[in-house]
């Protein structure tokens, strides 16, 4: 379904002043709206339309398009993982030449070009960048034992939370975030889902791993700790920061939680709006997503929203005009003051814009997560293999490091080979 604006039909007005359409995905819409104002020319106006909820669905809606060759899709928000199967298809119209050093200079973090390019080519530009960090009750860490000044792993957190009456929220649901959670400890111990993924069907599974070992021997102890939240297995972003810091409907000890960049901003108006206790967010840390081997760097989660071009917009030219501009610095600065959504481009984090908004050290530590992130398998069948993982390791309850990881990789084998249904 097509948001609250009015699709314009064929992107134009019939001659005169152009139309360009943006999909983009329900995130910070007041701000983007402002965005697209500000885009504008005298040649051309940005119309804003609005995609579903759900990241599959958004990519449900755009690839249908696309394949019926739609020219009114001008420009497009794309979360990374899809990237791939877009370019693959043909559905991007490439940044080439100048255009591509405008939309991929060296001011943008390692993290986020890292999902903008497929087959030697630019085919989106980065907009903002999504990480994960350890999220964390001063107290209960304390309580615990552990010096967060320096790097924890998962063991340490799990055992920390358990043994104080404490819990440690993840997103244990059948859906994108549960593999946004394995795959990273799977990177995290030196390892991967798949690799050499262009070679699309036929790239080399390696999640029967000593790596994929160690992150089920994680989610595992998690399953079984007292420190698991009771909605483990539904959990997702936003039910499993229940409890982190303290409410008078969540007086206990507390949480560990991995989360995304939004949590800050989250927490700070929950208490704002009465929703935590007073003073509860004195008592919130921060600090790099765990480890899944000790002594071995994590792996921190990465997202975002890369802007690309329709291939069969009727003014391509233009449309990548307007997805730098809605790009530039002065919208992620935009996008991060007014909805926590964090930037691509380094230059951008020491604003003073956002060093009024945001502590320093939780800038630094969202910059350095971003350019230590592990993508999750840049792949045209990343839709295939994220729902063959969910299918074999979902529940979290139902994982045995000596089993799951094995059984995974045959069904994934199978599923990319045709020779299973999802």
């Amino acid at each position: 379904m097509i948001g609250s604006s009015v699709l314009t039909a064929c992107g134009s007005d019939g001659g005169g002043k152009v139309t360009l359409n943006w999909y983009i995905n329900p995130d910070a819409q007041e701000t983007v709206d402002k965005i697209a104002k500000n885009c504008s020319t005298d040649d051309y106006s940005i119309a804003v339309q609005l995609l579903p909820n759900n990241a599959t669905e958004q990519r449900t809606q755009l690839a249908r398009r696309l394949a019926a060759k739609d020219s009114s899709t001008d420009l497009m928000n794309l979360d990374p993982i899809f990237v791939p199967e877009f370019a693959s298809a043909g559905w991007l119209e490439p940044f080439v030449d100048d255009l591509s050093s405008q939309a991929l200079g060296e001011d943008v973090l390692a993290g986020a070009a890292a999902t903008a390019t497929w087959d030697g080519q630019v085919v989106v530009v980065p907009q903002w960048s999504n990480t994960q960090v350890l999220w964390y009750r001063k107290s209960l860490a304390e309580a615990a034992g552990l010096d967060m000044s320096k790097p924890v792993t998962w063991k340490q957190i799990i055992d920390g939370a358990a043994d104080n009456g404490g819990k440690v929220g993840v997103q244990g649901n059948k859906y994108e975030g549960y593999v946004v959670w394995i795959n990273s400890m799977i990177m995290g111990a030196g390892g991967n889902i798949v690799t050499d993924t262009e070679a699309g069907r036929d790239a080399k599974i390696e999640i029967d791993s000593d790596a994929g070992r160690d992150a089920a021997t994680i989610i595992k102890q998690l399953a079984d700790s007292k420190a698991a939240q009771a909605d483990l297995s539904v959990s997702n972003e936003g039910t499993s920061l229940a409890g982190l810091l303290e409410s008078k409907a969540n007086p206990g000890p507390g949480s560990f939680n991995v989360n995304w960049t939004f949590v800050y901003k989250n927490q700070v108006d929950a208490e704002a709006n009465g929703d935590l206790v007073k003073g509860a967010t004195k008592d919130l840390g921060w600090a790099r997503w765990p480890a899944t081997v000790e002594g071995e760097e994590s792996r921190p989660p990465i997202g975002g929203i890369q802007v690309g071009v329709g291939a069969y917009s009727k003014h391509t030219e233009m449309a990548q005009e307007a997805a730098l501009c809605v790009t530039n610095s002065d919208a992620q600065e935009a996008l991060a003051v007014e909805a926590g959504l964090f930037p691509s481009r380094g230059s951008v984090y020491e604003s003073k814009a956002l060093t009024d908004a945001f502590p320093e050290d939780l800038l630094a530590l969202f910059r350095e997560s971003i350019d230590a992130a592990g993508p999750r398998p840049q792949s045209p069948y990343y839709s295939q293999i994220s729902s063959a993982v969910q299918s074999v390791w979902h529940p979290p309850s139902s994982v045995e490091p000596d089993k799951t990881p094995e059984e995974s990789a045959k069904f994934l084998s199978d599923v990319l080979a045709g020779k299973r249904l999802l």
